[in-house]
């Protein structure tokens, strides 16, 4: 029905690319106010390295899956949205070894 697709993309392989670090990064703020919440969620969701962002429950406050061509870049994105955010108290790095499975289509019951 009208509305279901949200958008029509490409698969694009990272390596092929250039893209050499996926990084799954959790995030802790400092408070959970609404508008330290929607900074945040603005913040990364216009950062062009953040291929998927999740505001959650369960102690984190984001979870997000980042891209960057290599160590270098990466330290720089993380500088640019944690390291000098006052909202973030903390966040923890998961550098992914291997990208076991990363579609993007779902099953419609």
């Amino acid at each position: 029905g009208a509305g279901v697709i949200a958008a029509n993309v490409a698969l694009v392989d990272p390596d092929a690319v250039g893209v050499t670090i996926t990084s799954i990064v959790e995030v802790h703020l400092h408070n959970e106010n609404a508008a330290t919440v929607d900074r945040a969620k603005a913040l990364f969701r216009d950062a062009p390295e953040v291929q998927q962002c999740y505001y959650v429950t369960g102690g984190s406050s984001f979870v997000l899956v980042i891209l960057a061509a290599d160590m270098r870049v990466y330290q720089r994105v993380t500088r640019r949205l944690f390291a000098e955010n006052e909202s973030v108290k903390s966040y923890r790095s998961l550098i992914a070894l291997d990208r076991v499975k990363t579609e993007t289509g779902m099953v419609i019951p």
